[in-house]
C-alpha cells in the first residue's frame, strides 16, 4: 500500500517562503513521477507543479514560475515544494502525488496515489 505524507504547512505573511516535503513510503518511489497541486476554498484542484523519476525536468503552473521549485531525493524517498515570494492566492490546501508509470504529467487525473493534504495560508 503505498502511503504518501506531506507536512511543512503553515500560516505565513505575504512575501514568506515555506517548504513542503512528502514522504513516501510502500511502494517504488524513484519510479514515480510526482507532482503537487492544490486546491483553494470553493476551487478546483490544480496543477502546480511536476518532477520526473530522476529529479532532472521539472514542470510548473505559470503562476508559480520563478517563485516555486520542485526537487527530490530519491535516497530518502521524498518529494519537496519549496515556495518563496507567496501571496495571498497561494492558500490552499496542497497534496502531493504520484504517477506510478512514471509519466511526468500537469493532468490531476493521471495521478494515482495522493497525500491528504496539508493547509497553507497566506496573509496579506
Amino acid at each position: 500500500q503505498v502511503q504518501l505524507v506531506e507536512s511543512g504547512g503553515g500560516l505565513v505573511q505575504a512575501g514568506d517562503s515555506l517548504r513542503l516535503s512528502c514522504a513516501v513510503s510502500g511502494g517504488t518511489f524513484r519510479g514515480y513521477a510526482m507532482g503537487w497541486l492544490r486546491q483553494a476554498p470553493g476551487k478546483e484542484r490544480e496543477f502546480v507543479a511536476a518532477i520526473s523519476t530522476s529529479g532532472r525536468t521539472t514542470y510548473y503552473a505559470d503562476s508559480v514560475k520563478g517563485r516555486f521549485t520542485c526537487s527530490r531525493d530519491n535516497a530518502k524517498n521524498t518529494v519537496y515544494l519549496q515556495m518563496t515570494s507567496l501571496k495571498p492566492e497561494d492558500t490552499a490546501v496542497y497534496y502531493c502525488a504520484a504517477n506510478r508509470f512514471g509519466q511526468l504529467t500537469t493532468t490531476t487525473s493521471q495521478y494515482d496515489y495522493w497525500g491528504q493534504g496539508t493547509q497553507v495560508t497566506v496573509s496579506s
